[in-house]
């Protein structure tokens, strides 16, 4: 089993940036790959990142590409995303996930959820 916790959330200005952080415990860390998710009021869960198990593969959705960046540091068991140039349309809970099977943009291809960190972006 894996257990994730995102931090690193908060209330920041249009153009600005947060870096989020999710912290794993489990001893498959390292050879799991991991994504980052999120949900916005009203709306569904939708992909946002992903990185392979050593961080040489990363994926962005289109919306979001350019702007954020995944990485990961498997001796701290930790991935992080930073973001920058944040927009009002970015506001939502974000979510890591550990990645089972199936294709990297699809939430249920991932086996494990983290609780969720609240990120606000104001214009």
């Amino acid at each position: 089993q894996v257990q994730l916790v995102e931090s690193g959330g908060g209330l920041v200005q249009a153009g600005g940036s947060l870096r989020l952080s999710c912290l794993a415990s489990g001893r498959t860390f390292s050879s799991r790959a991991m994504g980052w998710f999120r949900q916005a009021p009203g709306k569904e869960r939708e992909f946002v990142a992903y990185i392979d198990w050593n961080g040489r593969i990363t994926y962005y959705a289109d919306s979001v590409r350019g702007r954020f960046t995944i990485s990961r540091d498997n001796a701290k068991n930790m991935v992080n995303l930073q973001m920058n140039s944040l927009k009002a349309e970015d506001t939502a809970v974000y979510y890591c996930a550990s990645h089972n099977s199936g294709v990297y943009y699809r939430g249920s291809s991932y086996a494990y959820w983290g609780q969720g960190t609240q990120v606000t972006v104001s214009s």
